[in-house]
């Protein structure tokens, strides 16, 4: 996959190429790219997520049909998960700072968390590879382990980009 960080640099107009050569204003419209990139990440995180979300639904119209009434209710709590997952993917915390903010998110800590979620994409990925793992093996004995298999991918993946923001600006507390 292509850096968006390197596109959103190509796209800069003459009034943001400017901004770089104002004292002070150069490293605003820096991270101000940076969290631009990244938002444009995470949109397509969550439009992955979406597609995985699709993807458990096809495979829940083909358990119905062959009659697996016993996961039903599981698959429509995993499918409730995604779709909060989604939710919270697309409308996550973009590391923005005030002018007059007590903590301060600099562009290495942006970078990194351009980084960070640029590395979730291979887990929404497998998220929709089990999902038409599920779809295939509707008719089989093995539906309630796939199932177990992508609520644990999605909570797993949950758990991680809930931290994300802590993580980077350290502020995550040990146990």
């Amino acid at each position: 996959m292509p850096d968006i960080r390197d596109r959103v640099e190509e796209e800069r107009g003459l009034l943001k190429r400017i901004q770089l050569h104002v004292p002070g204003f150069a490293g605003y419209r820096r991270r101000e790219d940076i969290r631009t990139a990244d938002n444009m990440l995470r949109r397509q995180l969550a439009d992955m997520i979406e597609d995985a979300r699709r993807r458990v639904e096809a495979a829940r119209e083909v358990l119905a049909e062959n009659y697996q009434m016993a996961v039903l209710d599981d698959v429509g709590g995993l499918i409730h998960s995604i779709q909060s997952l989604e939710g919270k993917v697309r409308h996550a915390e973009g590391g923005y700072s005030g002018i007059s903010a007590t903590m301060r998110i600099l562009e290495d800590e942006l970078n990194y968390l351009y980084e960070y979620d640029l590395s979730m994409l291979s887990a929404v990925e497998l998220m929709g590879q089990e999902a038409d793992a599920l779809r295939r093996s509707a008719g089989g004995d093995d539906v309630s382990e796939k199932i177990a298999k992508l609520i644990s991918l999605v909570n797993d993946f949950e758990a991680t980009f809930e931290k994300r923001m802590r993580t980077i600006t350290k502020t995550e507390v040990s146990k």
